[in-house]
């Protein structure tokens, strides 16, 4: 067999840089490297000294993507380390601002960048002439996300009103019952976007690798921003204590961390979560996984999209819910009073991608003395090399463009924001 060179510059249709670079010779595999390349950002530092007032708004900017994310896990953290109980209204405006949070970045992955390759498109561009339904569809579900979070947080990238403790300014409850509106029309959007992931799941690459899934899980929910750290190998853990699961180390082609735990990786995002709380997923949500062929435990990281469209339903269907649920008990006015007080706090929530940790600790003024963050994609760097390892010998008798396109499907399957992950 003749030999084989691939060596993929900066990966399209993902945030930031990363490589890949395989080597073969007389059909053995010699070299493949998943490479991150991003220059580290050092966020944990420019948080140093800051007050709390404006650590969520400084943590916003780590992504564009996942802003609301990082303020939720950043004000989490906050509040944990000053003891702070938010009150139910509170609570159902973070959860449903999440909604809006998923519900945007699980279209843009699955529609815009995924799909893609399954249509043998460059990008999404020439879609819109071949698939142009689908498009505005996406496009239209989108702006319903945005607009959700316009309405709660004043905008979807870098929000404003979510506070320490609460919230600065509370939504119009006119606004809501018409966003609400249009969150049902969203269920047949969303149903759709399951069908069209449906025609496309026979182009899924053959792929099983076993590995520890981590997610946040709660008995009572669908776990996004509650719960406690669950693996699939067993055992549940607080907060706290999660480097006793990330075990943060340094390899030589990648200028982010990985981690490991149980096993030499570990995977997190929408298929960990469906594995570990399927259950726990919302009528029409637990529907569209049925029809989808899915039961947990599903172990082909192509699936990650798959799951993600299972989430979109159950985003659009619990946002319907928190709506009547809110104005149902009417919206008021709430004084949020914030004591600093020297502490360390922990806050995690589920981001599109997968677990995302931010670790403060203050001072009596209530200034960070250190901060940690690790994201979603720090944690499947690692995942995405051992899925290399296992899936590159397997497919080295076919030709060179559809492997490289095959390593290429598997590192956008995980969604990475690889510049985020450079802490």
């Amino acid at each position: 067999m003749p030999e084989i060179k691939i060596k993929v510059n900066q990966l399209t249709r993902v945030e930031g840089h990363g490589n890949i670079h395989l080597e073969a010779s007389d059909g053995k595999l010699e070299k493949v490297l998943w490479e991150v390349t991003e220059s580290p950002r050092f966020f944990e530092w420019m948080l140093k000294g800051r007050n709390y007032d404006d650590v969520s708004t400084i943590s916003s900017r780590i992504c564009g993507i996942c802003s609301i994310a990082h303020t939720t896990a950043s004000l989490q953290a906050t509040e944990a380390a000053f003891g702070i109980k938010l009150t139910e209204q509170a609570w159902l405006l973070r959860k449903l601002l999440y909604d809006a949070e998923l519900l945007e970045s699980h279209v843009l992955h699955v529609l815009f960048l995924i799909a893609p390759d399954f249509l043998g498109a460059d990008s999404v561009i020439p879609l819109v002439a071949t698939h142009g339904d689908v498009i505005v569809m996406a496009v239209r579900m989108k702006k319903l996300a945005y607009n959700l979070a316009e309405i709660l947080a004043g905008r979807k990238t870098h929000p404003i009103t979510p506070i320490v403790g609460g919230w600065s300014k509370l939504p119009d409850a006119d606004a809501l019952r018409d966003v609400r509106e249009r969150l049902v029309k969203c269920l047949d959007d969303a149903e759709t976007m399951v069908a069209v992931v449906k025609s496309l799941a026979p182009m899924i690459p053959n792929f099983n690798r076993p590995t520890e899934y981590v997610a946040l899980k709660d008995s009572k929910e669908y776990a996004f921003i509650t719960g406690k750290i669950a693996s699939s190998d067993g055992g549940t853990f607080p907060l706290e204590d999660y480097q006793k699961i990330t075990n943060e180390f340094c390899v030589p082609q990648s200028s982010a961390k990985y981690t490991r735990h149980a096993r030499a990786s570990y995977q997190v995002g929408a298929l960990a979560r469906f594995n570990l709380s399927s259950e726990q997923l919302l009528p029409r949500a637990k529907k569209a996984a049925a029809s989808l062929g899915m039961k947990a435990p599903i172990h082909n990281p192509f699936f990650i999209s798959v799951a993600q469209a299972v989430e979109t339903v159950h985003c659009v269907e619990d946002a319907i819910n928190i709506i009547d649920r809110l104005l149902a008990r009417g919206l008021h006015d709430e004084e949020v009073k914030v004591k600093p007080r020297a502490g360390r706090g922990v806050g995690i929530v589920e981001a599109p991608r997968g677990m995302l940790i931010h670790d403060y600790t203050y001072n009596d003024a209530g200034e960070i003395v250190s901060a940690n963050c690790i994201i979603p994609t720090g944690q499947n760097h690692a995942s995405i090399q051992h899925d290399f390892d296992a899936l590159a010998p397997a497919i080295l008798d076919k030709p060179v463009d559809e492997i490289r396109h095959t390593l290429e499907m598997l590192v956008r399957a995980y969604d990475p924001c690889i510049s985020c992950s450079v802490h």
